[in-house]
């Protein structure tokens, strides 16, 4: 398989702790991977370093064959590679349209100073930028709540803006932390829909998960980490009948890792 983005040898050391530890895969275009593995393992870290918010001890994240791992965030973003967050950060007092129309900016042709003087450049951008946000609700189901005020959102709504965010960004390979964190079962079904909705958009998924059942359902591929190491990597019934893998969730029903 050609990999859209590959990790190689990344590893991450806060002074004596080795958070990730040589830990190597790759994804492929319009692919759906899931990293999981129990608390502690790594996971946050690793998302951290392939979206360029941590630099690398050692290794490097390649993104179309080009080394990505010591570019700023933003620079990543550009190319293509964006992450959203566990805590969605959204602007709560700003209509949910409005939220989305910002994120466009980091695609402006028009200068800081070019908003501030309202050039023909800056009003063609947010025209650009309003019709972009009407289609990536509508793409996402989101429509009816464009006007409401994110504040009064609630939490499974929440989440599909901040994905609507990430797709402004007009992101190749988008990063989804927990994705699905504090939602019950109807919720977590359309988000899941959701998601599968975004690879027929063409994009490539990388999600990090705790919700097991979502993650067997999701998933084309998974890597497991334990302890900052990889010690599986498979399809979801292969990571199923793994015994590292079983054993690394030991203490934990094994409903939760779909045994």
């Amino acid at each position: 398989m050609t990999f859209l983005l590959e990790a190689k040898g990344m590893t991450k050391r806060f002074g004596g702790l080795v958070a990730v530890n040589n830990v190597s895969f790759g994804v492929g275009a319009k692919e759906i991977l899931s990293v999981i593995g129990p608390n502690g393992a790594g996971k946050s870290t690793l998302f951290k370093l392939i979206s360029s918010f941590l630099r690398p001890t050692a290794g490097e994240v390649l993104f179309r064959g080009e080394r990505i791992s010591d570019l700023a965030p933003h620079i990543a973003a550009r190319k293509g590679v964006v992450r959203t967050f566990q805590e969605t950060t959204v602007f709560r007092n700003m209509s949910v349209r409005d939220n989305v129309i910002i994120a466009h900016h980091l695609r402006s042709k028009a200068s800081l100073l070019g908003y501030f003087f309202a050039t023909r450049q800056a009003k063609e951008d947010e025209a650009a930028f309003g019709r972009s946000a009407d289609e990536i609700l509508g793409f996402l189901g989101l429509e009816s709540i464009a006007g409401e005020t994110a504040r009064n959102l609630p939490h499974g709504h929440l989440r599909g803006l901040g994905i609507a965010i990430g797709l402004a960004t007009d992101p190749a390979v988008l990063l989804l932390d927990e994705p699905f964190a504090g939602m019950n079962h109807d919720e977590t079904m359309k988000a899941v829909a959701m998601v599968r909705k975004l690879r027929e958009r063409g994009l490539t998924i990388l999600l990090v998960e705790h919700d097991m059942q979502a993650v067997m359902k999701i998933s084309d591929r998974i890597v497991v980490l334990n302890f900052g190491q990889k010690i599986a990597e498979g399809t979801p019934s292969e990571i199923q009948r793994n015994d590292k893998v079983i054993e690394a969730y030991l203490g934990i029903e094994d409903e939760a890792i779909g045994l």
